[in-house]
């Protein structure tokens, strides 16, 4: 699993940067979040990554602090929440703005009437 990048950012744009490592170019998807803490083209910087792998498509998705990485993984637990959608979710809303009771919430509880 590719946990962090060290580079510099050859590409940047609000949903995708892409980072040079020693050579090798990296596309690394991001939330609007993380792109108004990156720094200029061509400096060097670390992201932390999620490394989203499937038979089909090999993807990573970057956040410059480990508490939106955190809830990005916390929101995948979601049934029907893929890495884009949540990716969408933490571009519309802060990390404070999402509530966390509910993304923790079991479907077994989320199913029960409240009496």
């Amino acid at each position: 699993m590719i946990t962090f990048l060290s580079g510099k950012i050859v590409e940047k744009q609000p949903t995708r940067v892409v980072v040079d490592v020693n050579g090798v170019g990296y596309e690394v998807f991001i939330p609007l979040s993380s792109y108004d803490r990156l720094p200029a083209k061509d400096e060097t910087f670390r992201i932390l990554t999620y490394d989203h792998i499937r038979e089909d498509v090999h993807l990573l998705f970057g956040f410059v602090t480990e508490v939106e990485r955190k809830m990005f993984v916390m929101l995948l637990s979601v049934n029907g929440i893929g890495p884009k959608l949540a990716m969408s979710v933490l571009s519309g809303m802060s990390v404070k703005e999402i509530p966390v009771q509910a993304v923790e919430q079991k479907p077994e509880e989320s199913s029960k009437s409240v009496s």
